[in-house]
């Protein structure tokens, strides 16, 4: 059974959004085929949470290959839009200076295939945080039910 929801979602006007791809782009390096967030729409600075998208396309670079027939989005690559969400809450929310690097991922499950066409929502909880390091749990979320969880670490270097 999957853990109860971070947050939830129905009171969050889900259309605004609060960072959009070149905002998120100004923090978070990534680009090109790595670049797996499309925005931040709501986040709660006192509580910790964040709540953010990435829109799964025929486009994306694994597509091709990652079970041809039946594309299917790599676990790896949820994680990596999960360390993305978390490294643009610190950033951009707690305007933490640096280059934020991977540092971990204390534990991930799988729970049901995300494919293209699919907006995978992500629910973020900074569960630590130093200016260091800091650990985050992310939910991965496709038509109301959880498909992925997380939690991951970010290193301030």
């Amino acid at each position: 059974m999957p853990p109860t929801l971070l947050f939830d979602m129905s009171e969050i006007d889900l259309d605004k959004v609060i960072f959009n791809k070149e905002q998120i782009a100004e923090v978070n390096p990534q680009r090109y085929e790595m670049d797996q967030l499309d925005a931040v729409v709501w986040y709660d600075k006192e509580k910790f949470l964040i709540l953010g998208y990435k829109d799964l396309t025929e486009d994306e670079f694994w597509v091709r290959g990652h079970i041809p027939d039946r594309p299917l989005m790599p676990g790896v690559i949820m994680v990596e839009a999960a360390a993305q969400l978390s490294s643009v809450f610190v950033k951009r929310v707690y305007e933490l200076g640096g280059f934020i690097g991977f540092a971990g991922i204390d534990s991930a499950k799988f729970r049901k295939p995300v494919s293209p066409g699919n907006r995978l929502w992500l629910l973020g909880h900074i569960t630590k945080f130093k200016r260091r390091k800091y650990t985050c749990v992310v939910q991965g979320i496709v038509d109301g039910t959880m498909v992925f969880d997380t939690v991951v670490s970010g290193l301030n270097v």
